[in-house]
């Protein structure tokens, strides 16, 4: 159920001249964003200091986690594969995801046990449309790749629980969250509706130490904390769209927000750079997947 007396948090400025600020995770002190529309992906201090980490033969989308090893992994979507950086700076195949759908892939998300999920991908999209119903995929530390889900009304941003007994995942076009158990062999299951978001659509996702969630919102400019169920607690406004966000900083206090403005999908690639990363103090610090303590796992 929305809550109408959800507080309102005014956010900072750390950085702007972004394109399209995508899949932030908080990393070795820093927060890394993937800069869509350039191929770029961007790590950034908390004094806004921001250095070109890598720059991968891909536009968007593209999305990043690490799991145990610390070699960064890499979503190039519309090229359908999971890419790996190696010790020396290349990237390897981790995956060929193309097997399994032709359609882009979006998200990603490394959880406590090494096992990796995917979103996106799923059937073409219908005539008019930009995305069909997506999919998730498990990807076992073994190599085993499986589908899991389908039929996510355009899979967005992907969270697990501190237990690495629940996804969550943001289903965009659903206006809701929508949660899955994790078996033992990392299948999901029990599907079932986490928080109905009434008119709100869920882009990025990060979990806190309280069990809530925040989720970034496009079309209506904010970034929304909200309890399974549907209650809505905090509030942070943009005057822009709200792509991502993530908790993070020394103590995982800090909620960064990646925001753009929104001109549609055929517009997402422009020399126009509206994206900034923005902050706030978050009510309680950053627990499970992605991890916001430096990708331990």
């Amino acid at each position: 159920m929305p809550s109408p007396k959800s507080s309102a948090i005014d956010a900072n400025l750390i950085i702007e001249g972004l394109a399209f600020g995508e899949s932030p995770r908080w990393h070795d002190g820093r927060l890394w964003v993937c800069n869509w529309g350039t191929g770029e992906i961007v790590a950034v201090d908390a004094d806004g200091n921001s250095e070109i980490m890598l720059t991968i033969p891909a536009t968007l989308p593209y999305s990043i986690d690490w799991p145990a090893d610390g070699r960064l992994l890499v979503v190039s979507g519309r090229e359908g594969l999971l890419l790996r950086q190696e010790a020396d700076g290349t990237l390897a195949t981790h995956v060929d995801l193309r097997p399994l759908s032709k359609s882009p892939w979006n998200e990603i998300v490394v959880d406590g046990r090494g096992n990796i999920y995917v979103n996106g991908g799923g059937p073409a999209p219908a005539p008019g449309e930009h995305f069909g119903p997506g999919t998730i995929v498990l990807i076992q530390p073994d190599g085993t790749i499986r589908q899991v889900a389908e039929n996510i009304a355009f899979a967005n941003g992907m969270a697990v629980t501190p237990d690495n007994r629940t996804l969550i995942v943001a289903e965009s076009h659903a206006n809701r969250l929508t949660a899955f158990d994790i078996a033992e062999d990392g299948t999901l299951a029990r599907r079932r509706v986490w928080a109905d978001l009434g008119g709100d659509y869920p882009d990025g996702i990060c979990i806190d130490a309280e069990g809530c969630v925040w989720y970034a919102d496009v079309p209506n400019r904010h970034c929304v904390r909200v309890r399974e169920g549907g209650m809505k607690l905090d509030r942070v406004e943009a005057d822009r769209g709200c792509f991502a966000c993530m908790l993070g900083g020394p103590d995982g206090r800090t909620l960064y927000i990646a925001a753009a403005e929104w001109r549609g999908f055929e517009h997402m690639i422009s020399d126009a750079r509206t994206g900034q990363v923005l902050s706030v103090e978050a009510p309680a610090p950053g627990a499970g997947w992605p991890a916001y303590s430096s990708g331990k796992r």
